[in-house]
């Protein structure tokens, strides 16, 4: 019987259980956005902080910090360029270029909880319309490519993780493509009706 009830202070307890001793990192609610913030002399613990108590968000925050090499993680929010929302085009095809891994990150954490998914392209205030099936198809690809590589250790495991809790099947190239077609046909139908 697969769990369907998703927790977010059930998943920190996971998160936490996995690496606050390896890694020295814990997952932490946050009153405001998402950030990431190393150990330091004011803080014993490296910090990934999701916003506004948000499974979704936490998910995504532990994506990014399982892409984040060593040294990275040594960095505020791991170093890394972000502009908010209300990007131009060029702006919006960087925030995707940046986005498109830690998002396929996500997607295969999500598979392994048994959670939804959907791409976040974080542009509502801008002047350019992304193009969202566009970006879910990358999304989708970029996680096939990656598991076909074999995923690196601290996403391996968590998602080992999620999936004996959440009585979840291991991810397997089949797996991710019936998942991925299933993610795909509501944004190709929309496609075909604006057409």
């Amino acid at each position: 019987m697969t769990k369907t009830h998703f927790c977010v202070e059930e998943l920190a307890a996971l998160f936490n259980a996995a690496f606050l001793q390896s890694h020295n990192t814990r997952l932490v609610a946050s009153n405001g956005e998402p950030i990431y913030r190393p150990a330091s002399s004011h803080r014993a613990h490296c910090e990934i902080s999701y916003a506004h108590g948000f499974y979704r968000s936490a998910l995504h925050e532990i994506a990014h910090w399982c892409v984040a090499g060593k040294v990275r993680r040594y960095l505020l929010d791991y170093g890394y360029w972000y502009k908010p929302d209300g990007r131009n085009a060029e702006q919006q095809a960087a925030f995707e270029a940046v986005e498109v891994k830690p998002q396929a990150y996500e997607w295969l954490l999500s598979l392994s909880c048994g959670h939804s998914f959907e791409v976040s392209l974080d542009n509502l205030q801008g002047c350019y319309e992304p193009d969202r099936l566009q970006f879910t198809e990358c999304v989708i690809e970029k996680a096939q490519a990656l598991f076909a590589l074999g995923l690196n250790a601290r996403l391996a495991k968590f998602c080992g993780v999620l999936q004996q809790h959440y009585q979840q099947p291991p991810l397997c190239e089949r797996r991710l493509h019936v998942a991925g077609e299933r993610l795909l046909e509501p944004l190709r139908a929309l496609e075909r009706e604006l057409a």
